[in-house]
């Protein structure tokens, strides 16, 4: 198995082979650059190559990198989804979530951060990616071709990172030089144009999920993902975004038009569909369980992951249900820093089996000899139920790592894509076949026919049916940090965050759609004395069950919470992008600086 490691992959190899990473070390950039193998030997060996190709991904483990900044902090917020310190006046991770992020960010305004580290995975695949070409024979099928696939997929999904994050960046395909040391940004045009032909041609060199001992792991890249990258960022570049000067709008690319780059999405989208290489999980437990137990063999949903190793890596020290101290599940006494707006479990369809593996009620508190109880929050607090450290089959014990991968891409993604551009490219009846395939899923086999077979069938033209998959993507990917970008290309990132902030004031005040939530919540604990039993979390559930159950009061819904889902004052459709770092500005020599009013 295939870890991101806190030190470098090949050692010497990458000690020198690498540091042209530095990207405003002009001075080292000016000498020769030194290595210990020389690169038509690194290149022209799969062997060596290999450890050079699984060096692009080290940056990714760096603490300030997406180890401990950027996982933990982009995709906040949504119409779904809120950070915890979002209602915190200066906090750090408070301003980058409410849309009010500044240059000067103590959390981000760092020369390692995830800006720089995936800066320097770039340069690192640019080393690879020209390597392999000049000194290998990379072909379809075989081990250099695999690795040259690899790299130029790394590459596009660093990219991608970087378009969605910032907008507009540096385009850099080929190793640095002195020359080349300050450049000025590009339009993001050109390079989503270069990453989809760079995963085009990935597509053709690297193998089906278990077609080759390379893509056993979803540790690895495969075909499949590959597709599914290349499908979800041609949607990204045809889809809405803010533009420095016109506001938002689609590309005016031709080459980026909605017809030509749904096109692309569906066929990449009906590829991965028709290979049989990828499918849903039986069930939604059954999917979130094997990420916890860190199951990663191929084949299944995951398509591919960030790999972390045991001691870094921090999605669940992020995201888990909160666990308040060391218990029997868990020697960190962490978790919960964001989790559901309040009103997604009640937007759910109460026959939706995501609902409860989505939207948990409940922390665990403070542990008693050792042992702790769920215990329930308060109406503002939810967490994301898909990590959870009493799902691990490992006892964490590291003070602020859990060594949990991140999902990047899942087969569910590749079935709504698909939805999506059919509906858009061929009509309803074209896209109701994956949508189906999504709730069935969902719901119980008893519940299909009206959950399932006439929910989808009564969907009578092409904007219901996109709303309906707008709505699914919600109900299915909550808690992964995917629906920013999604509402971006949509047009819909200010336009639902409003809607949230006024769907939250009716669930305060029990009107419009939560009239019949209940107000209070009557919980007792089962006989293992940990496992809460709740009643009067579903509508209409208000009549007291009996004395032996306890009453919470729930309907603690406060105003500065709802306010601080976005920044008053603020339109969230102008602060798509974080800026550009100050420290990277201020090394640039002149050629950085920040758009959209920053």
């Amino acid at each position: 198995m295939k870890k991101i490691k806190s030190i470098l992959i090949l050692g010497v190899l990458t000690l020198t082979l690498f540091n042209s990473c530095r990207e405003f070390e002009s001075d080292f950039l000016d000498a020769p650059v030194k290595s210990s193998l020389e690169e038509s030997l690194i290149f022209s060996n799969a062997g060596l190559a290999r450890g050079a190709v699984d060096g692009i991904l080290e940056p990714m483990g760096q603490t300030n990198s997406y180890r401990g900044r950027h996982i933990p902090n982009y995709g906040f917020n949504t119409d779904v989804e809120w950070h915890y310190n979002s209602a915190s006046v200066g906090n750090a991770t408070g301003e980058l979530a409410i849309y009010d992020a500044k240059p000067n960010n103590t959390s981000m305004n760092r020369d390692n951060s995830s800006w720089a580290m995936i800066y320097r995975g770039i340069e690192r695949a640019n080393i690879c990616i020209v390597g392999i070409r000049e000194y290998g024979n990379p072909e379809p099928g075989n081990e250099l071709g695999q690795l040259l696939g690899e790299a130029l997929t790394l590459r596009a999904l660093y990219y991608s990172d970087l378009l969605k994050t910032w907008g507009d960046v540096l385009a850099r395909f080929e190793p640095i030089t002195s020359e080349t040391v300050y450049i000025e940004k590009s339009s993001r045009d050109v390079i989503y144009k270069q990453i989809i032909a760079d995963l085009g041609e990935a597509a053709e060199l690297v193998a089906w999920p278990n077609e080759s001992s390379a893509t056993t792991t979803v540790e690895k890249v495969n075909k499949a993902f590959v597709k599914g990258l290349r499908a979800r960022v041609a949607l990204a570049a045809s889809g809405f975004q803010q533009y420095p000067v016109d506001g938002v709008r689609r590309s005016n690319d031709p080459d980026l038009s909605v017809d030509k780059m749904y096109r692309l999405a569906l066929d990449e989208c009906i590829d991965v569909i028709n290979s049989g290489t990828a499918s849903l999980e039986t069930s939604f437990e059954t999917l979130w369980r094997k990420l916890n137990e860190e199951n990663i063999s191929a084949g299944g949903e995951s398509l591919w992951e960030i790999p972390f190793a045991d001691g870094r890596g921090r999605v669940n020290f992020s995201f888990a249900i909160r666990h308040r101290s060391v218990d029997q599940y868990t020697g960190q006494a962490r978790g919960g820093t964001a989790g559901p707006l309040p009103t997604v479990f009640y937007d759910y369809d109460e026959k939706d089996i995501r609902r409860d593996i989505t939207c948990i009620p409940y922390q665990w508190g403070t542990a008693v000899d050792g042992v702790s109880q769920q215990e329930l929050v308060d109406l503002n607090t939810w967490y994301f139920g898909k990590y959870r450290y009493e799902w691990m089959n490992r006892y964490v014990t590291s003070s602020n790592d859990d060594g949990v991968n991140k999902i990047y891409m899942r087969y569910a993604e590749i079935l709504l894509m698909a939805a999506e551009t059919a509906n858009e490219l061929e009509g309803v009846a074209a896209a109701a076949p994956y949508l189906k395939q999504i709730r069935r899923r969902a719901f119980d086999s008893s519940d299909h026919p009206t959950k399932v077979e006439n929910y989808v069938n009564n969907i009578s033209s092409k904007e219901e049916m996109f709303q309906a998959i707008v709505n699914e993507h919600g109900y299915e990917f909550t808690g992964e940090m995917e629906r920013k970008q999604a509402l971006i290309r949509w047009n819909l990132l200010g336009e639902n965050l409003r809607k949230a902030k006024e769907k939250m004031a009716n669930l305060k005040n029990r009107t419009g759609e939560y009239t019949d939530v209940p107000v209070t919540l009557y919980y007792k604990y089962e006989e293992d004395e940990e496992t809460l039993n709740i009643y009067g979390l579903n509508r209409g559930e208000t009549e007291n069950p009996g004395v032996e159950y306890s009453a919470k009061d729930w309907t603690n819904l406060q105003d500065d919470r709802i306010n601080a889902l976005f920044k008053e004052g603020v339109d969230p459709d102008t602060r798509q992008f974080w800026p550009i770092w100050q420290v990277f500005i201020d090394n640039s020599n002149g050629k950085l600086y920040n758009d959209y009013g920053y």
